[in-house]
């Protein structure tokens, strides 16, 4: 073979996750603006779980830099943007 498929799965995996990230962000942000304050689906919707790591320091002799924090929000519309870009690059891959 010529081609790792391990290797193209893991990319694969990464870029889905990523763009599936972006997806979610982009749908969170339009129910944001449509959907009207204080309903029930609003509240299901944009209620989400925040995972942090950071910051991280790194001072290296000629170089130095700081990372962080770097925060990972999660909720449904998220999942969903997930889950779609995953469909799609299940079916067009």
């Amino acid at each position: 073979m010529l081609v790792d498929s391990g290797r193209r799965g893991v990319v694969r995996f990464g870029w889905t996750l990523v763009l599936g990230l972006f997806l979610g962000g982009l749908l969170t942000k339009l129910m944001e603006l449509t959907l009207p304050e204080a309903t029930a689906p609003r509240d299901f919707l944009l209620t989400s779980v925040d995972a942090s790591v950071g910051p991280l320091s790194v001072d290296l002799v000629a170089v130095a830099f700081e990372l962080g924090p770097v925060t990972l929000t999660l909720n449904v519309l998220t999942l969903v943007g997930i889950a779609i870009v995953a469909f799609i690059v299940r079916s067009w891959i």
